[in-house]
């Protein structure tokens, strides 16, 4: 038996859409796009390479996909690592700028368009996202960079920071989210080093552990033991990928599944992205 693939969501802030960013077989990452209003998956890119999801992000209005790879072999003048920047749910980068090495955090996006601290492109041109969206550098690494910038704060039962790279706590932080646009005080919590930074492996951090607590430091309403990844969305839907594999939104009250999508099946079949793909 195969063993399921890892999977990550990054939602945008202002759409419904989750990019979903899924490793497996062996080094294979595959893009896909997340419709939760339809609900629907659109199946994108594939990349034999690395994608580091906590270095990602995705443009508050989902269309964009900001991306630090690692793809050896490359022959252009952004090198083997690189961040860029594709149409969800494709990898052709519109720009990219090379990284020297692994040691970028990446990059995201904020609301201001006058924002654009990444310079000059090696690859490609900027285009049309100087007139939508900033893009810029983290301030430094942290645990759960992507959910931090949507939101999710440090629960009080975290243990203080010590280390510049924030590493050595990476078992013992947790961050939450309140549900949105309902009333009572129900938050998703996660913990766990391997969702800290998904990255490292599972040998050497916990896995994820998500659980609905009544507030951040409240009494535990649900452990989500068959769970990897979990957000919530805008209308307060539980979304969630499984442990073997699968995408399914939940009702954020009663954890029944209401969608699904099986994802542990795919395997790499790469192919041309659409003209679309190629143009800002």
């Amino acid at each position: 038996m195969r063993p399921a693939p890892r999977l990550f969501g990054i939602s945008a802030t202002a759409a419904d859409r989750v990019a979903v960013l899924r490793r497996g077989p062996s080094n294979w990452t595959h893009v896909g796009l997340w419709d939760v209003a339809s609900p629907r998956f659109h199946s994108g890119a594939w990349l034999s390479g690395t994608l580091y999801p906590q270095r990602c992000d995705v443009s508050p209005d989902g269309r964009y996909l900001c991306y630090f790879a690692l793809n050896g072999g490359t022959r252009w003048k952004a090198g083997d690592t690189y961040i860029a920047v594709s149409r969800l749910p494709w990898l052709t980068a519109l720009v990219a700028w090379g990284t020297q090495g692994t040691y970028s955090r990446g990059a995201y996006f904020v609301d201001d368009p006058s924002r654009h601290e990444l310079g000059k492109p090696d690859e490609g041109a900027v285009g049309r996202l100087r007139n939508e969206y900033g893009l810029v550098f983290p301030s430094g690494p942290v645990t759960f960079a992507v959910e931090r910038r949507r939101g999710w704060t440090e629960t009080p039962d975290s243990v203080p920071r010590t280390d510049t790279w924030d590493e050595r706590r990476a078992d013992t932080v947790r961050v939450g989210r309140p549900r949105p646009g309902r009333r009572g005080n129900m938050w998703l919590v996660v913990g766990g080093g391997y969702a800290a930074f998904r990255a490292g492996g599972l040998k050497r951090y916990r896995p994820p552990a998500y659980e609905l607590r009544d507030g951040p430091d409240g009494p535990v309403l649900t452990q989500l033991d068959d769970v990897q990844w979990a957000d919530w969305a805008r209308d307060g839907r539980l979304l969630v990928a499984t442990t073997d594999g699968r995408l399914q939104i939940r009702d954020g009250s009663t954890g029944a599944v209401r969608w699904e999508h099986d994802l542990a099946g795919l395997r790499p079949a790469p192919e041309p992205p659409p003209p679309e793909a190629r143009h800002w």
